[in-house]
């Protein structure tokens, strides 16, 4: 069993305060006391955990209990007259204040770590805000220039300018929105591919009409799944009749007609413009067609989804519109 000297001698030895000829002597018996040694490494655990857990300096009351054991200890060791080693009589309040020291600095560390994780967490937190708003503006914007397929050469520059800023902040926030950047480059792609096909489409348009007294419409798609699909419509106010060209279009069932719509402001709902198919295989169609009733003034085109034979007023879904 360890008396209380060598329990003292072991705690100044934890702490680094035993020099010399103590600290010699003390390390010869430490080397083959198995005892001894089981309190050293206890010890030293102690300490780490104490420093860890007090968060400040020691109270009053707690440093007059130690110097109060400290000097019980010494009493006793000078009534029995056992000084296996000689301990300076600094040598307690050393250790008591490198403890209290100790314990201060480590508990400061502790506290500023804390505060490092949590500015970090703040810090992890808005960067995954600013990621989901860059990653959200991308994808409107995207949605935006496929629907704006008959836009101006400068309409398309500034949402191209945007795209490029969106992409930008994206890329700051986050590496991982590489394959955003594919995305908006077929996007572009797929708008360039458009633009030429309407050219062809007016122009093929062109050699069938007098441009100069005809209204001429792009009507671009409004499916999700055929974001491709487009067509031209040239209409004729003096002969009141026109020609639909169309692309693209998926193939129809064999109870569904497109139908083709005029919007004309003097007329509560759309006039009739006919019905048509489209070619199963590339969703081709060239349709002369003529209103129900006389247009005065023609705002848009449409074209909807309808039953066999078509409907009087449309029903199903629409497919196509001019801008």
């Amino acid at each position: 069993m360890i008396d209380e000297l060598h329990e003292e001698l072991a705690s100044l030895y934890v702490l680094g305060l035993l020099e010399g000829d103590e600290l010699a002597s003390f390390q010869a018996e430490l080397a083959h006391d198995s005892a001894l040694q089981a309190l050293v490494r206890d010890l030293t655990e102690s300490t780490a955990r104490l420093a860890y857990s007090v968060p400040g300096s020691p109270s009053p009351a707690l440093k007059a209990r130690l110097l109060d054991q400290i000097d019980t200890a010494a009493r006793w060791r000078a009534e029995r007259k056992i000084v296996p080693f000689s301990v300076p009589a600094w040598l307690p309040w050393a250790a008591a204040a490198c403890l209290a020291i100790s314990c201060a600095w480590l508990g400061q560390l502790y506290l500023a770590s804390r505060s490092e994780n949590a500015l970090l967490r703040d810090q992890q937190t808005l960067a995954e805000f600013e990621l989901s708003s860059a990653r959200n503006q991308l994808k409107a914007e995207r949605l935006i220039a496929q629907h704006e397929v008959s836009s101006a050469t400068g309409q398309l520059a500034a949402v191209d300018q945007n795209l490029k800023r969106a992409q930008q902040d994206a890329d700051d926030a986050n590496l991982q929105l590489a394959s955003a950047q594919k995305l908006i480059a077929a996007r572009d792609l797929q708008l360039a591919q458009n633009s030429e096909r309407v050219a062809e489409l007016e122009a093929k348009a062109a050699h069938d009409t007098d441009l100069a007294n005809f209204k001429i419409s792009t009507l671009a798609s409004l499916l999700g799944n055929s974001p491709q699909a487009l067509a031209v419509a040239v209409w004729n106010p003096a002969r009141q009749e026109g020609v639909l060209r169309v692309e693209k279009l998926p193939a129809l069932a064999a109870d569904k007609d497109y139908q083709l719509w005029l919007v004309d402001p003097q007329y509560p709902i759309p006039v009739d413009g006919g019905v048509f198919t489209v070619d199963p295989a590339t969703g081709e169609a060239r349709v002369t067609f003529k209103a129900d009733k006389p247009i005065k003034s023609l705002a848009k085109f449409a074209v909807s989804l309808e039953r066999k034979g078509g409907v009087p007023k449309a029903q199903g879904p629409m497919v196509l519109l001019s801008q």
